[in-house]
């Protein structure tokens, strides 16, 4: 008998070790198939079933198992119903619901786990499409990247590997679906984490981030430790941290700016890289109306009006962008003062110079009428 004890028991811990389940799972699920092997026998049969409750007994050690009814009034009147040679009749049934039940308990574990990774990057290799869709292979399990969540202008090829944002797990009636994303906001911030040990410490933060995938990403970012400059730890040496993510994110451009509690310098900052004369708040309408000098004007609406349409999402004010015809820029007034008071300073050495050859010249001349008078007496 020791044979036979053995294997079973060893077989209960293969299986759990093999699918990551606890041997009480295991064997909580033989009891469910061992039960609903049961009733459809005993239905067959003609006997009521479905108005009681069952039990199952199995020896952890031998597998041997026994089967009690009872109503569900009253528990403590069970009674053995185990038929004569039961194992043999409702093997197969057991074994199908068995492993049905199995794979099921495996999908919650493997679920549970994903779900602790929910808003964080994962690798997946690209298995197939289904219409606009793609289903990712992650390794235990298939994730999906629906049409909404891809990236306009990014090719995908099968056996590809990308990285994902982990977005959400949604209940189906097909199951649990594990939701990928590569074309949210919050993909870009954590492949900014990945990238940025400062990031990934809490010493810089991302305050605000504002998206159009596969085209532009603007983001905000602010120091919480004295001496850290939160840009400069995003782009990087030499730009490296920063390209390490554009090349991730298929080359599209990140405007990283530094972030200030001054909605104004805030709103002056999103729109970069546009030189503006000046924002005046309108706080009840939460509309920012910015001036722009003729030059800057393109350049702060951008194309198609994205950087103002980015730097509206960004800062969370409506923005209205007006030409000012004829301004000039305050670095341009200072270098005109700049050269006008340079050549005053040339031109009144000239002026005093010419004054004085020219009272000289009148002095002689002066004389010289002087002496023709004298001469004439």
């Amino acid at each position: 008998m020791q044979t036979p004890r053995t294997e079973f028991a060893q077989a209960i811990r293969a299986i759990a070790t093999e699918r990551g389940l606890e041997a009480s799972v295991i064997l909580d699920t033989i009891k469910q198939a061992i039960v609903a092997a049961y009733k459809r026998d005993a239905r067959e049969l003609g006997e009521e079933v479905d108005e009681l409750e069952f039990d199952v007994d199995i020896d952890p050690a031998s597998g041997e198992a026994k089967i009690f009814s009872y109503p569900p009034e009253k528990p403590e009147k069970r009674k053995d119903v185990t038929p004569p040679g039961f194992g043999r009749i409702a093997a197969q049934t057991a074994k199908q619901v068995i492993h049905q039940k199995i794979r099921e308990a495996e999908k919650g574990v493997i679920m549970d786990e994903f779900s602790e990774r929910v808003g964080s990057l994962i690798s997946g290799v690209i298995l197939r499409f289904e219409g606009p869709d793609v289903r990712v292979d992650l390794g235990r399990a298939e994730g999906i990247m629906v049409a909404s969540e891809r990236v306009p202008n990014e090719r995908l090829n099968p056996s590809q590997r990308l990285t994902f944002l982990l977005k959400e797990i949604n209940d189906t009636p097909k199951g649990k679906q594990i939701i990928l994303s590569r074309a949210d906001a919050e993909f870009v911030s954590k492949l900014f984490e990945r990238e940025v040990p400062e990031i990934a410490s809490k010493s810089v933060e991302i305050k605000a981030i504002a998206r159009e995938a596969g085209v532009r990403t603007k983001m905000a970012v602010a120091s919480n430790q004295s001496g850290v400059d939160p840009v400069g730890s995003c782009v990087g040496q030499k730009g490296v941290r920063v390209q390490a993510v554009t090349n991730e994110l298929g080359g599209e451009r990140v405007d990283i700016i530094p972030y200030t509690e001054d909605t104004a310098d805030l709103i002056k900052a999103a729109l970069s890289p546009a030189d503006l004369s000046g924002v005046t708040l309108q706080p009840k309408l939460k509309l920012a109306i910015v001036k722009a000098p003729e030059d800057q004007l393109s350049l702060a609406i951008g194309k198609d009006g994205q950087n103002a349409r980015l730097a509206a999402k960004l800062t969370g004010w409506k923005i209205e962008i007006k030409e000012v015809k004829g301004e000039v820029k305050a670095d341009e007034v200072k270098e005109e003062e700049a050269k006008d008071k340079k050549e005053k300073e040339v031109e009144e050495p000239k002026k005093e110079s010419k004054k004085a050859a020219t009272k000289s010249k009148k002095k002689a001349s002066k004389k010289k009428e002087e002496k023709v008078t004298t001469n004439k007496s």
